[in-house]
């Protein structure tokens, strides 16, 4: 069962007409209160399970790669998550009042129509982060079945696929096929999934933390390692674009996180599980990452320390059979020993993999792509397209270096979300004071019908500023006068404040 409501469970309580208005569906339709069950502890469970992923682990050593100390990377990456928690919840106050999703939510500030602008661009953003991570999953995958069978990395000889070997290629599209199918169970798989993945996620991490520091002797000589900057104007250059990717990495969720709090059972439960969960996690399992890499360089000393950041690297040392450079013997001699830790390692990177690619890549495209056309389009085949165009997307070439990952991705995503969340945010809390008239938002010639200029308008000029200097970042032009690569790093800021300005001035103008 999909656990998805009928057609007439979904009108409950609506007006009749709706049920042949082409912008209502029963996958976009409110939530009924009869199934708005999500506790604290759900919503607590869907952030530690998503923050317990691989991207979130190598945070930490993106930023000390570029200078920072310990304690500067993961203070940077706690702002960061405290100052996106503000917008997350602000936007997920109308899910849980109205029981709506981001795009119809965004109906309100967009118009009908004009909303599937900013569904479309967060679905896009989706559709490459699910690439990513399907793509992390895949390599794990790999990784750990060369640990059991040798013969597995030749498979192929060199043939390529997609632009990866044939080994990479078959785990992507068999990793990408569990994703696909989870979500094809529904929104309360996703819910059951997410609340035992988290926990078992953190186990397997503390498992992990205890035997390298035990047999490191230590926690390694990271936590002694001074920082680079000695003034702080250089601090603050790195600082600032790194704070601003921070932000950017959960940017996407503070726009659809309405996708998950419409299944409260109230404001207290979301925004208490959101607080408890989100910036807690982050910074615990990033330090977690700082400390497992630490002990590691203490063991691996003659391993390149950009590998280490990377937990499957380090699990493939566990499980190869192989003494690692500078070591006179395998780290776990006992071949039965390393096919069982083999397999562990990979149920813990797959499931932690798994649970935050669905509930942040998947279920927001899924009911963007389903706006299109809700009666065309259900939620499982949106699930799909975005599974398609995570593939076309090739992810590989996105976690190409740190800086093509945080200045390219992380920073230029967020220039366009900012505004959408400034916009959102401005729309619901201050012009309209947190009230929606719900039936109108699925009628094609109701109060919100058509395009919004104004919010158009206000999302051209939040982006605007930012353009030149993603377009510098990333080598497409140069060129450009200085000015435009100082405003970049500040790209979600800029973006927020110029958006919410333009759309409250221009809202209020129109009105009068």
């Amino acid at each position: 069962m999909h656990g998805s409501p009928t057609l007439d469970e979904a009108l409950e309580g609506l007006p009749a007409d709706l049920r042949h208005s082409p912008l209502f569906s029963a996958d976009l339709a409110p939530v009924p209160q009869k199934r708005r069950n999500w506790t604290t502890y759900n919503f607590a469970a869907l952030w530690i399970s998503m923050a317990h992923c691989i991207p979130t682990y190598m945070l930490a050593g993106g930023l000390i790669s570029r200078g920072m100390n310990w304690w500067q990377a993961l203070l940077t990456i706690g702002l960061g998550n405290v100052i996106v928690l503000l917008p997350i919840l602000a936007n997920a106050h109308p899910g849980t009042k109205y029981g709506i999703p981001f795009p119809v939510l965004a109906r309100a500030s967009f118009g009908t129509s004009g909303a599937n602008v900013p569904a479309v661009l967060r679905a896009i953003v989706a559709c490459g982060w699910f690439g990513i991570q399907t793509f992390i999953g895949g390599e794990a995958v790999k990784t750990f079945l060369e640990a059991v069978w040798p013969a597995y990395a030749h498979l192929g000889g060199g043939a390529a696929l997609l632009g990866l070997s044939l080994p990479s290629a078959l785990t992507f599209l068999a990793f990408w096929g569990l994703n696909i199918y989870i979500i094809y169970r529904g929104m309360n798989a996703v819910r059951v999934f997410e609340n035992w993945a988290a926990p078992i996620v953190l186990v397997f991490a503390g498992a992990l933390l205890c035997w390298v520091v035990s047999r490191a002797g230590g926690v390694g000589p990271m936590l002694t390692q001074p920082s680079n900057f000695t003034t702080l104007g250089a601090f603050w250059t790195v600082f600032v674009p790194s704070l601003t990717g921070m932000i950017g990495f959960w940017a996407t969720l503070s726009l659809n996180i309405p996708d998950f709090t419409r299944y409260g059972r109230g404001q207290r439960e979301q925004m208490l599980g959101q607080t408890l969960g989100l910036p807690t996690t982050m910074i615990a399992f990033s330090a977690m990452g700082v400390v497992i890499t630490s002990a590691s360089q203490a063991i691996l000393k003659g391993v390149d320390l950009s590998k280490l950041w990377d937990p499957v690297f380090l699990l493939s040392q566990l499980t190869s059979g192989i003494a690692p450079e500078g070591l006179t013997a395998p780290l776990i001699e006992s071949a039965g020993v390393r096919t069982l830790v083999a397999l562990v390692a990979l149920f813990g990177v797959g499931v932690a993999t798994v649970s935050v690619n669905i509930a942040a890549n998947v279920v927001s495209p899924a009911n963007d792509f389903a706006n299109l056309a809700p009666r065309r389009i259900s939620f499982q085949t949106g699930g799909l397209i975005t599974g398609i165009l995570g593939i076309l997307m090739m992810p590989w070439k996105l976690l190409a270096s740190a800086d093509a990952y945080i200045f390219n991705w992380l920073i230029g995503y967020s220039a366009l979300l900012g505004p959408i969340a400034g916009i959102m945010i401005a729309d619901y809390l201050v012009l309209r004071g947190r009230k929606l008239d719900v039936a109108d938002l699925y009628r094609p010639n109701g109060r919100y019908a058509g395009t919004n200029p104004v919010a158009l308008i206000a999302l051209g000029a939040g982006i605007l500023p930012n353009l030149p200097g993603f377009l510098s970042s990333a080598k497409l032009v140069t060129g450009l006068p200085a000015c435009f690569d100082t405003i970049y790093p500040y790209a979600w800021f800029t973006g927020f404040a110029i958006a919410a300005s333009v759309y409250l001035v221009g809202m209020r103008g129109r009105a009068t």
